[in-house]
């Protein structure tokens, strides 16, 4: 818990920066990238994050990659703060809050709907301009099939969750016949 609360200051400082010189998107893409980076290739982030290798040999790498990567000065330096105070470790959680900090400051908001087949691209966007109306915001779409679910969808957007699925609809019906109720 308290790793979390840690990611989640060092991402409302840099938001705050990025909100002040008006690059949080610059910044939002940036940070993306290089976590992306770190967590796809595990042997970087063993060389970045492991203290069995001397803390200059580590910092070195890390100005490799910042280098190499043509990042900001402001993720430049961010970066360094973290590995100078142990928390580069951190840098994906660090990231994923960023991303939602960032969302919330342009009125974005990010939702997955699972179906058991493809859906047209006019259903999608029915889909979407329902959850916007319905939040407020601008919606992202995550799409993603699970033949599990027999028919019908499962859309999330933040923490609530909308379940059309003849799955649970099933569930249901047969919990409520085992309590006796009428169907």
């Amino acid at each position: 818990m308290r790793n979390l609360t840690i990611a989640r200051r060092y991402a409302k400082a840099l938001l705050l920066i990025g909100k002040e010189d008006g690059r949080a998107e610059i910044y939002r893409d940036e940070l993306e990238g290089v976590s992306s980076l770190i967590l796809r290739e595990k042997g970087l982030g063993q060389a970045i994050c492991n203290p069995r290798y001397p803390a200059e040999d580590r910092k070195k790498v890390l100005r490799t990659i910042v280098e190499r990567m043509n990042l900001s000065k402001v993720i430049k330096s961010f970066l360094l703060l973290l590995f100078e105070k142990g928390r580069i470790g951190f840098l994906d959680s660090i990231n994923g809050f960023y991303q939602k900090l960032a969302d919330e400051l342009k009125g974005v908001a990010r939702a997955s709907i699972v179906s058991a087949t493809v859906l047209s691209t006019e259903a999608v966007e029915k889909i979407r301009l329902a959850l916007s109306k319905m939040t407020g915001k601008e919606i992202v779409l995550k799409l993603e099939e699970d033949v599990d679910l027999i028919g019908g969808i499962v859309t999330r957007v933040g923490d609530q969750i909308l379940d059309g699925s003849i799955k649970t609809q099933l569930f249901n019906m047969r919990e409520s016949l085992k309590r006796g109720e009428r169907v």
